[in-house]
């Protein structure tokens, strides 16, 4: 599935012409004494941020971020950055408190979709919430030999949707990771293994990217309808072999169910369960191959379906775009989010990633 791509308007402020701006209610006549990195580079702060958003400008790589939230007033802040990724969920803070939060984030070209466009150079914040109030800000290089990344392979129901309302289950995973952890998300609209493998500008880019110790999660299924089964399950023995060539951990995902219910109120059928029109089980072919080659397995099938079917033909239409565009399959920002927590749960379930490297709340 291809989703029209949009590119929303974005704010970029110029460096220093927002030091005298005020931000969560705190006045700041000057910008702030600059820290320093372990390159020995200034960490840049809020000089480069005004009352709604921030612009950095910083080659690609990847950033770790601190921030303190609060102001003179009870506050509620979210902060959202590059193509609509949530990087850190609505944190609340009391009149007068403080409260810092870290995260660490990636920045790339294209920073968004692989094959979409490049976006804006460096690294955009934008500060959100019912009430925000960011009052201070500090944002530098991630030491590298302290840092993991998370890369995605997957089609538009895990990328960086570019348009509202869409939204990938991986634009949302950012939030539930802390400091230390970066989610390099390579999901295309549109994908299937096939067509992965065979781009230059996805396969080949997402091993180049890997580092020893990184974990890939690979969910491809959606786009597979005229993919047969023997080279559906060679194509995932083929992305096993390359991350496992460059150093990394594999993670096989099964795919989002589609919103397609029964009379009785499950999704017991091939709609729903991404059995292609050549009868190929993708989620039986996914568990398969994870099986024989000894490959961590996220079965999101059996917790998308779990949670779908809970909330019965009514309550799910929330978690996809069925309101907006009587879509079933591509999830709105809620039903990205809840997706994305099964994915940190299965993470952790799976000691893929230790519980002290995700959030919660």
């Amino acid at each position: 599935m291809r989703t029209r791509r949009r590119r929303t308007a974005r704010t970029v402020v110029a460096g220093a012409a927002a030091a005298a701006t005020v931000v969560g209610g705190l006045g700041l006549s000057s910008a702030p004494a600059a820290a320093r990195t372990r390159d020995h580079r200034p960490a840049l702060g809020m000089e480069n941020c005004t009352a709604t958003a921030c612009h950095f400008d910083l080659p690609p790589g990847t950033y770790d971020v601190h921030v303190r939230l609060g102001g003179g007033s009870a506050s509620r802040t979210a902060i959202g950055g590059e193509t609509r990724r949530t990087l850190l969920a609505e944190t609340a803070a009391g009149a007068g408190q403080r409260v810092g939060r870290s995260f660490t984030v990636d920045v790339r070209t294209p920073e968004g979709e692989p094959t979409g466009p490049d976006g804006s150079p460096g690294l955009d914040l934008t500060i959100g919430g019912a009430a925000p109030a960011l009052a201070d800000i500090r944002v530098a290089p991630a030491a590298g030999r302290h840092t993991r990344q998370i890369l995605l392979v997957g089609d538009s129901t895990v990328c960086d949707q570019p348009g509202d309302p869409y939204s990938g289950w991986g634009q949302h995973l950012p939030q539930y990771l802390r400091k230390g952890v970066s989610v390099a998300n390579h999901a295309d609209s549109g994908e299937s293994t096939v067509s992965y493998l065979g781009n230059p500008r996805l396969w080949d880019t997402v091993r180049s990217s890997v580092r020893p110790g990184d974990l890939v999660l690979i969910q491809l299924a959606h786009n597979d309808k005229t993919t047969d089964e023997a080279t559906y399950r060679a194509n995932l023995g083929a992305m096993v072999a390359g991350v496992r060539a460059e150093g990394g951990e594999p993670v096989l995902v099964t795919p989002v169910v589609r919103r397609w219910f029964n009379a009785d109120g499950t999704l017991d059928n091939d709609t729903a369960l991404l059995v292609n029109g050549l009868g190929v089980d993708h989620p039986a072919v996914v568990r398969a191959v994870a099986s024989a080659a000894g490959v961590p397995l996220i079965d999101l099938t059996a917790r998308t379906r779990a949670l779908v079917e809970s909330l019965g033909p009514e309550g799910s239409k929330a978690l996809y775009l069925y309101d907006e565009k009587r879509d079933n399959t591509h999830t709105s920002p809620h039903g990205a989010t809840r997706f994305a927590a099964l994915v940190r749960d299965a993470l952790v379930l799976g000691r893929l990633v230790p519980e002290g490297r995700v959030r919660r709340g």
